[in-house]
Parts: structure tokens; sequence; C-alpha cells
């Protein structure tokens, strides 16, 4: 059986603090046969702005910490000394995991596995092992999504705030699982592996400002298998942080604010409308249909004929199909669920009807009925730490079944 040298790639800014504990779960794998390969980056003209001083300084001591380092190999890309660092606009979480990514592949094996983590993310004992063990047992799968589960803080505020935003990823999954559609990952730069040959066959990571984890495994996707389950997972900080332009740090940050509108609730008849549509591409092979998405997709492609260019390129059932699925890819649906409802960050109704409809008795109606009212800001705190648990539950059997509706809902 093939052996697979596990290669981690670990964007640093500003996190001196975070390093000394993320390394020391590294020690602490059960697999060993694996290198660090760190990118400690920032913007170069950082360096000459008094409120970004202390970022690079930060960055300095993990550069000398790291140059010590001898526990395991390790390998230090510096993008942050002075000269070093990212020209103006072209920088960012995403371009330092393109260069760490692109650095690997370039002198590891094929077979070899990359592994995307975060320094202020906790990695239990068995979870090396587990990457390892699912390419051995999947060798043509291009990726993995692994589990999360976002660490609490003890400070009620920041708790409140990451749940909120843990529950709206919990529920968007759900949903994209219970119609079993293609694009159903959840998108972490903290939690995905994939081997080196993927990378190469779908041209790499783009390096945008941010959401460079949901546009590669989107990537992945459009390519062939990944996998969205695994016995281990990886356990994010809940930080404040504006370093990238959208995710968890500055989802916390809108919260904070009260402005959750980049994160609603979708009702979720709009994801059936998107099953529904999905479900009809086989069909669409013979001739045009209408579907629930019509009228987004004409308007988006600014065409009437979205599906014939389809059928004129794809000549067996099986290939347009597939064509289908990755015109209509996840942005896409995110695009139409934006569109098409007119709800804001504050309306929990079709969380407390999703959870009515598809997880009765999971919660009293006394329970629902103090979430609509109260919302996040006032609702207990321990009611919506066990909303993110049963979710959290919930879709770890969904995929473990292997996504069959009717196993679970």
């Amino acid at each position: 059986m093939e052996h697979h040298r596990l290669y981690l790639a670990l964007p640093v800014l500003n996190e001196f603090s975070q390093l000394p504990q993320f390394l020391h779960s590294l020690e602490n794998q059960q697999f060993t046969d694996f290198e660090l390969v760190v990118c400690v980056n920032q913007y170069d003209h950082w360096w000459h702005e008094a409120e970004k001083k202390a970022a690079c300084e930060d960055n300095q001591k993990s550069l000398q910490w790291l140059r010590q380092y001898d526990k395991f190999p390790l390998k230090i890309i510096d993008n942050s000394s002075p000269g070093r660092g990212w020209a103006a606009k072209k920088g960012g979480v995403g371009r330092a995991r393109k260069t760490i990514m692109d650095a690997i592949v370039a002198f590891s094996g094929k077979q070899d596995i990359i592994v995307s983590m975060d320094a202020d993310t906790y990695y239990p004992g068995n979870y090396l092992s587990v990457v390892a063990g699912y390419f051995r047992d999947n060798p043509k799968h291009l990726g993995l999504s692994l589990p999360y589960f976002h660490k609490l803080t003890g400070d009620e505020e920041a708790d409140r705030l990451m749940l909120r935003y843990e529950v709206y990823m919990r529920y968007y999954a759900l949903n994209m699982i219970r119609i079993n559609n293609p694009f159903r990952f959840s998108a972490l730069g903290s939690a995905m592996a994939f081997p080196a040959w993927a990378y190469r066959k779908v041209g790499g990571l783009t390096p945008v400002q941010g959401g460079e984890d949901f546009y590669f495994l989107q990537k992945l996707v459009k390519t062939g298998p990944i996998g969205y389950a695994a016995s281990t997972m990886a356990y994010p900080s809940s930080r404040f942080s504006d370093r990238v332009s959208f995710g968890t740090g500055p989802a916390l940050i809108k919260g904070r604010a009260g402005n959750w509108d980049s994160y609603p609730f979708f009702p979720s008849e709009l994801f059936d409308k998107t099953g529904a549509t999905f479900g009809l591409f086989p069909g669409l092979f013979e001739h045009d249909l209408p579907t629930p998405m019509d009228d987004f997709l004409k308007e988006t492609f600014k065409t009437e004929n979205v599906w014939g260019l389809l059928r004129n390129n794809y000549k067996d059932r099986v290939n347009f199909v597939r064509a289908c699925e990755n015109k209509v890819d996840g942005l896409r649906i995110l695009q139409f669920l934006k569109k098409n409802y007119a709800g804001d960050g504050t309306n929990l109704l079709p969380l407390t009807s999703f959870i009515r409809k598809y997880m009765p008795g999971a919660f009293s109606e006394e329970e629902l009925s103090e979430l609509e009212e109260k919302g996040f800001e006032r609702t207990k705190l321990a009611l919506l730490a066990r909303l993110r648990e049963q979710f959290f539950q919930r879709e770890t059997e969904m995929r473990k079944a292997g996504t069959v509706q009717d196993k679970i809902f």
C-alpha cells in the first residue's frame, strides 16, 4: 500500500501567541511523517504604518521562534521582513496559502498530501493519521473537507456571536446536504486536505483576498469526488479578526455591531427550489424544461438559452448533467438564495421552521418561541449551545450516511 507524506501548510500573520500551542498539537500527532511549511506574511508597506508596526514586530518574533524550532521538519517562507512582504493589494491569507502550496507541489511527490491549517486552531492527536488514512483508502479523491467545531471562550458576548455564526454555517450545510447538492462542503481553510496531484490538476489555489478555501474546494468538486466526513475534526478559535474580507473573524465583527445581513437563514423552500432544479438536469438533456431557477439563471448568464448551449457542447447525458452542475455551482446557488430572499439576518423564522419540520422533538415549542422572540442576543446561552450541538450531531450523521435523505430526514 502506498505511503503518503503529509505537508502542512500554515500561513502566519500576527500569531506569535498562538504558535506554541499549535506546534504542541503537532508534536502530539500519532502520524509523524510530516513536514510543516510556514509562510510568515504581511504587506511590505505595513512597516511604514504606525498602527501596523505591532503586527510586523509580532511576525519577526514568530520568525525567530520558528527558526530555532527543531522538534520536527519545518520550512519557513519569509514574506514578512522588510523588503520581503506583499506588494499593495497583492497579499492576504489567500496569497499566503497559495505561496505555501505552490512551494510544496514543487518538491513533493504527486501522491503526497497537503493539509491546510491555521495557527489559532487545535488539532487532536489523531488528526493527521485520519487524513493520511482517508487518502490511502480513497486514492482517487481530490480532497477532504474535514469536520470542525469552534471553541467557545467563556466570554458570553463572543460565545453568542460565535454560536450565531456557526449555526448559520451548519444550517446552510444541512440544507445543502438535505438536497444532496454536490457543493455541500463547509469551507474552512483550517480544515481541508488534498493530494499534490489534485492541486496541480485544478490549477492550484486562486489567491483571492478572502474565501480562497471556498473557491478552491469548489474547483475540486467540479473536477472529481471529494470527501465530506472524517472521524476527527479541527477546533478553530472564536477570534475577532479583520485579516480577511469574510469568514469567521469578519462575521464576528459584523455581528458585534448587530449586522448579520450577510449571514441570513435562507428559507428551506429556496434550497428545495435549488434541489428541484438539479433534479431536472437529466431531463434537460432532451429538451428545455421550466426550472425554479430559470429567471435567476437567464439574468445571471444573460441568455434565454442556458441549457441549449450546454447541449451543443456535451453530447452524452452524464457529461451534460456534470456541466449543468458545474455551471450552477456553489457561488451561483448562494447568489440565487440572496436574490430571492427579502429577509435579513434578524429573521429567525426560517431557522425555527426548519427545526419544526426536519428535527421534530429536538426542541420544545417554548424553546423555539424564546429563540424567535429574543434572538441570539437574549436567548439563554445554554439553549444556543445545545442548538449548535444538535446541528453538529445531525450534520455528522448525515455526512456519514452518505447524504441519503430518507435515512435522516
